[in-house]
């Protein structure tokens, strides 16, 4: 059975830093993309960051400079270092891997709060 284990999540003042860390528990055939996502209390998930197996990144504009993804493709890995964190990144983080089929894995979550 498969599993996205996500760690690196908790409580942080603003201005500080958090890493996220997702690793794949069993097999998968023909990763694609993996990434994070977040979803704040009352509002809808929304993407955060994605990398290729390539090596291509994209980024919401609200972490663009301030966040970077990365990944590691012989461990089934992906990472997310969050820096000058704000109190509006407040949220469950997810992480998200993409198979080339188009089957979607998802992570239990890790909640990342910033106080100000």
């Amino acid at each position: 059975q498969v599993q996205l284990v996500e760690s690196g999540g908790g409580l942080v003042q603003a201005g500080g830093s958090l890493r996220l860390s997702c690793a794949v528990s069993g097999t998968i055939f023909g990763i694609n993309a993996m990434g994070w996502y977040r979803q704040a209390p009352g509002k809808q998930r929304e993407l955060v960051a994605t990398i290729t197996s390539g090596g291509r990144t994209n980024y919401v504009d609200s972490v663009e400079g301030r966040f970077t993804i990365s990944r590691d493709n012989t461990k089934s890995t992906v990472d997310l270092q969050m820096n000058s964190l704000k109190p509006e990144d407040t949220a469950v983080y997810y992480c998200k891997l993409s198979t080339l089929t188009r089957y979607d894995y998802w992570g239990q979550g890790t909640q990342v709060t910033v106080s100000s």
